[in-house]
This record gives C-alpha cells, sequence and structure tokens, in this order.
C-alpha cells in the first residue's frame, strides 16, 4: 500500500481517476425518457430543417428589391395578390410589385425574398402600403438554414439537456442510442455516524456523505445505491465493500481515511487491489484515496461533508464523466473581484469556497465539517499550489457549485 500523505498533485490525481474508468455498453430508449442521459452515436439531421422556407414574423411575402427607398411619408405601393395559411403547402407566386400575406411559421412563395413586418405595412383594399425598406433575407428563415440534410446535429458524449431533447425531436429521432448509467455504490463509515432520522445523541453526527454523495453522482448521470453505515470494523466493511463491488462499477466511502487506527479502506482496497493515490495536494481534501478493486474504481473520501464535496467536483466529477461517456466539460464559472485577503500554504491547492454579493466575492472561511459554509457560499476559488494566496481586489474565478 502507498504511504499515506506522500500526496499527488490534483492534476496528477484527476488523471489516474479518470484512467480507471471503463466506457458502459450502450442501449436504446425513447426520446421522452432520453433526458439526463449521454448520446453513445453522432446523431446527423435527416432532412434539410426547416424543409421550406419560411417567414418568422406576420407580415408580407415580398421582392426586396421593391421596397428600396421606402419610408413613412413615401411608402412603397404593392398588390395583395393572396394570403398563406399555416401548414398549407404555398403554390402563389409574388411577381414584381405583388405582395402575399404570410403569418408566422408560413411557407414563403416562389419569387419572394424577404417580408415586410405587419406594423409597417397598411392595407386598403387591394393595395397595400409598406413603409419601411427590408433587405433580401429579411425576417425569412431559409430552407436548411437551421440544419442541412446529413449535418451533425449532436455529437456522441453531449449531456441530454431539454435543449438536446428539443434538437432530437426537430430531427426525428424518437429512439435515442445511450450510454448505460453506472451504478455506483456508496458506504458512509464511522462509529459516530446515525441515520439521517435519529436524533445524534453525545460524540454522534447524521450520516450526510451518503446523500450529498448519492445527489451528486445523480446529477452526473450515474445510479446510485446505497449500503449505509458501516462501523469502524474490519469484516463489517470488508464484508459490505464486496457487496458493492459485486453490484456496483464503482464504489464510494466515506470516513475511514484518517491517519490513525481506523485506517481501514486503504487496507481493504489494497487486499487483492491496489491503492494508486493515498493523499493529495488538496485543501479541503488531503485524505482522498484512489484505487481500483476487481477492475473497478474505489475512492475513499474525507469524512467532513464539504471536503467530501469538493473532492467530488474537483476530482471524482472526471472520472464519472469518463464512466458515462460524457464529453469532457470546464466546471461553470464567473469572475469576481475579491473582497479579503485569502492565505493559503504554499505547495498545495486551495479551493476556498466564496460567497457572492453583487461584483465582489467573500471568502466562507470555516471549518470542513461546518455544513453552513456550502448553504451561503456560490462556489469555489482555486489557489494554485505555488502561489500564497489571493489579495483584496484581485479578480479571480469562481468554481460555480
Amino acid at each position: 500500500m502507498t504511504l499515506f500523505l506522500k500526496t499527488v498533485s490534483v492534476e496528477e490525481a484527476v488523471r489516474i481517476a479518470r484512467s480507471l474508468a471503463r466506457l458502459p455498453p450502450v442501449e436504446e430508449v425513447g426520446l421522452a425518457d432520453a433526458g439526463g442521459r449521454v448520446l453513445a452515436a453522432d446523431v446527423h439531421a435527416d432532412m434539410d430543417i426547416p424543409g421550406f422556407s419560411r417567414s418568422t414574423v406576420d407580415g408580407y411575402a415580398v421582392k426586396a428589391a421593391d421596397t428600396i427607398g421606402t419610408s413613412e411619408s413615401l411608402p412603397a405601393l404593392l398588390r395583395n395578390a393572396g394570403r398563406v395559411g399555416i401548414g398549407e403547402a404555398v403554390t402563389m407566386v409574388v411577381k414584381p410589385g405583388t405582395c402575399i400575406y404570410v403569418p408566422t411559421g408560413g411557407g414563403i412563395p416562389e419569387g419572394a425574398d424577404a417580408v415586410a413586418m405587419i406594423e409597417y405595412s397598411e392595407q386598403i383594399g387591394e393595395e397595400v402600403l409598406v413603409r419601411r425598406t427590408v433587405a433580401p433575407g429579411e425576417n425569412v428563415m431559409a430552407r436548411g438554414e437551421d440544419f442541412s440534410r446529413g449535418e451533425l446535429v449532436i455529437p456522441a458524449g453531449r449531456f441530454l439537456s431539454p435543449r438536446e431533447i428539443g434538437v432530437l425531436a426537430s430531427v426525428g429521432r424518437a429512439v435515442i442510442t445511450v450510454f448505460r448509467r453506472p451504478v455506483i455504490g456508496i458506504i458512509s463509515t464511522g462509529n459516530e455516524l446515525v441515520p439521517v432520522s435519529e436524533v445524534p445523541g453525545s460524540g454522534q453526527v447524521r450520516d450526510i456523505n451518503s446523500f450529498l454523495v448519492g445527489d451528486f453522482l445523480r446529477s452526473r448521470g450515474c445510479i446510485p445505491v446505497y449500503f449505509g453505515i458501516v462501523r469502524d470494523e474490519r469484516e463489517l466493511l470488508k464484508s459490505k465493500l464486496d457487496e458493492a463491488l459485486t453490484r456496483c462499477d464503482a464504489v464510494l466511502l466515506s470516513g475511514g481515511s484518517s491517519k490513525d487506527e481506523r485506517d481501514l479502506t486503504a487496507d481493504l482496497i489494497g487486499e487483492r487491489g491496489e491503492v494508486l493515490v493515498h493523499g493529495i495536494s488538496i485543501a479541503p481534501g488531503k485524505p482522498t484515496i484512489i484505487g481500483r478493486k476487481e477492475g473497478k474504481p474505489v475512492i475513499g473520501l474525507p469524512g467532513h461533508p464539504a471536503s467530501a464535496y469538493v473532492v467530488m467536483l474537483v476530482i471524482v466529477r472526471s472520472l464519472l464523466d469518463a464512466m458515462t461517456g460524457r464529453e469532457t466539460e470546464r466546471i461553470p464559472s464567473v469572475t469576481t473581484v475579491l473582497a479579503e485577503n485569502v492565505p493559503s500554504a504554499k505547495g498545495r491547492e486551495d479551493y476556498v469556497r466564496v460567497r457572492l454579493t453583487g461584483d465582489r466575492g467573500y471568502p466562507e472561511f470555516g471549518k470542513s465539517g461546518l455544513m453552513n459554509t456550502l448553504i451561503r457560499s456560490a462556489g469555489l476559488v482555486r489557489i494554485p499550489a505555488g502561489k500564497e494566496g489571493l489579495e483584496e481586489g484581485e479578480v479571480v474565478e469562481v468554481l460555480l457549485w
């Protein structure tokens, strides 16, 4: 087993964690059930979209040349040659000096190359006064302007949000090929833990991490399986870990990674497995363990919830993305001006919780076991390992939760 606190950099920890991932098999699901899944095959447009040129406004389809030089005082006078209905095939033709009424979404008649908005037009009997010049293509969505037939619409690896689901519907994909969602086991270890439904006694705390970690897994497209609380006893933890490895694609354990006699996690991973990392140059989250057992990733998270959450966001997130087939994405962020000095120890990567108020970022200093800093903060400011803190007034990037 590697020696505790022989730490690796965050970058190295991320690389090692990702290397443990195996791409899951694929399956097909209906479009109504595809949200929150990861696309496993490229999707191309089955036709030109839209399949016909259409108006983006209510107005009159015209030849743009007929409106050159028009104004409120000198409108163009065009003859109304008819109207187009929504959903109807367009057979009429716009000839020089004529126009045809078209509603929003209606097809553009042959011969027209623009639409004059109804707000700037006036119909008087069979004649229409157009009081504003329109340019060719104005207020018109051309055939194939959205997607052309055969064009790559969504690449494999994309997490399917409501936006992607709408696009998939537009290209006629009723059945979608997606990666199977990885099943991730969660074990909380510690003699001090009690279920969330119980009132903790002296020396006890509720099991926060099972649900904090579980919901993070769900947000990354995984299926969490809860194996409950396990006391710091070798045989109990070994039995529960073996059960989780049998049923799951990976296992996350929280607690049991401190440098004391209760350091069971690393020992059990190393038993017929391999401990690859036992200590990361990160704060909070230094005592994180990364290993492999029975060919599956096993991660030992810190017991303190805030520490565990930082490690999930900064390191485990990359492993989960690789396991789900999801394309690598930057953590969403905003910039702000730091409102206070933030000290840091050189040689480790610090992640400081920050509260955003207006255009200023206020550090939420607090011990890693405090939950209030997670609620008060908007995200994290990263302090590189080679830097001794940040100064008030610096412009910093906040990684959003």
